[in-house]
C-alpha cells in the first residue's frame, strides 16, 4: 500500500486489482461465424448494426425525396363538389381497385375490405411460421414462391387498372386534378405579378347587371343558382364558373344553347328548368339577362 505523493516510496499491492486479459470464447463480442458452414453471424449486434444502417440509408434517401418534391395541395376540402374524384395513395390503389367489382363492393363488401385482405395479409404474417423449410432458393419453394409471385401480379394489375380508369374518368368529364390546376394558378399568379413589376393594379371586381331586370327573378327561381350562386360567383374551386362577367364572351344564343345542351361537367338543364316551373319564355328571359353580365 501506497501513501504520499513521493516517487520512490514503494508500492506493496494488496490483492490483484488487474483487469485479467479474456481469452476468445471469454470476450463478450461475438465470435465471426462465416468460417463455420452452415451457420452465420450473431443477430445481435452484428446483423442487427447492418439493417439498421440500411434503414438509416434508406430514410435519409425519403428525407431528400419529400425536402426536393413537395407533395402536391389540392383546394380545401369541399363536400359540395360532386365533380371530385376521390383517390387514394399509389399504395392502396389496388384495394380501392378490388372494391369497385361487383363481387366485393355492394353487398359483398365485407368480401372485398375485410376477408380478401384479411387472408392476404394474415397469410404474409404467418409465412415464416407455414414455411419453415430450411431451403432458400425460390425454385425449391415452390408453393411459397408461387404465392408470392401471384401476389405481385395481382397487385401489380389491379394498381394499373384503377390508374388507368382514373386517367379515362378525368378525360371524359373534362377534369383537371385539383393539385395540377391549383399549382398552374399558382404558377399564372406569379408570372402575372413578374409582368406588372413594382407596381400592381387591383381588379375591380365585376357587379351584377341589371339587378333589377325580370331575368334576375327568374334566376332566382332557376336551378342556376343551386351551383352559380346569388351573386353570381360560382364555386371556382369546385370547377364551378362565375357567372360575374359571362357575357363578355357569350351571347344570348350562346348561353341559351349551354342550358338546352350543357357544356364540360354542367349538364343540359333546360328540362330541369322546365320541370321545376319555368316557361320557354322565362328560360329566355334567362339567357338574355345572362347575357347583359359584362364586366365592361
Amino acid at each position: 500500500m501506497a501513501h504520499g505523493h513521493k516517487s520512490d516510496e514503494k508500492i506493496v499491492y494488496v490483492g490483484d486489482s488487474r483487469v485479467i486479459k479474456k481469452t476468445q470464447e471469454q470476450r463478450l463480442i461475438p465470435r465471426d461465424y462465416s468460417a463455420y458452414p452452415g451457420k452465420s453471424e450473431a443477430f445481435i449486434p452484428n446483423f442487427l448494426l447492418k439493417e439498421w444502417m440500411v434503414g438509416v440509408v434508406v430514410l435519409v434517401g425519403m428525407l431528400v425525396l419529400v425536402m426536393s418534391d413537395p407533395a402536391p395541395l389540392g383546394y380545401p376540402a369541399d363536400p359540395k363538389n360532386t365533380a371530385f374524384i376521390p383517390m387514394p395513395d399509389w399504395y392502396f390503389l389496388f384495394m380501392y381497385q378490388l372494391l369497385k367489382y361487383p363481387y366485393t363492393s355492394g353487398d359483398y363488401v365485407v368480401l372485398g375490405a375485410v376477408v380478401v385482405p384479411g387472408l392476404l395479409f394474415g397469410g404474409l404474417l404467418l409465412a415464416p411460421f407455414l414455411d419453415t423449410g430450411k431451403e432458400r432458393r425460390f425454385y425449391r419453394r415452390p408453393i411459397a414462391s408461387s404465392l408470392m409471385i401471384l401476389s405481385l401480379i395481382a397487385c401489380t394489375y389491379l394498381t394499373y387498372t384503377s390508374w388507368s380508369h382514373y386517367q379515362v374518368e378525368l378525360k371524359e368529364k373534362n377534369i383537371i386534378p385539383e393539385h395540377i390546376k391549383r399549382e398552374e394558378e399558382m404558377h399564372a399568379n406569379k408570372g402575372g405579378a413578374a409582368g406588372e413589376g413594382a407596381k400592381k393594379e387591383t381588379k375591380k371586381a365585376a357587379a351584377i347587371v341589371a339587378a333589377d331586370d325580370p331575368g334576375a327573378a327568374i334566376y332566382a327561381k332557376a336551378t342556376c343558382l343551386a351551383c352559380h350562386g346569388a351573386q353570381l360567383k360560382g364555386m371556382p374551386a369546385s370547377g364551378v364558373p362565375a357567372l360575374l362577367g359571362v357575357g363578355d364572351g357569350h351571347t344570348k344564343d350562346d348561353i341559351m344553347g349551354i342550358i338546352k345542351n350543357g357544356k364540360g361537367n354542367m349538364p343540359a338543364m333546360y328540362k330541369p328548368n322546365i320541370d321545376k316551373g319555368l316557361t320557354d319564355a322565362d328560360i329566355d328571359k334567362l339567357a338574355e339577362w345572362l347575357s347583359k353580365q359584362k364586366t365592361q
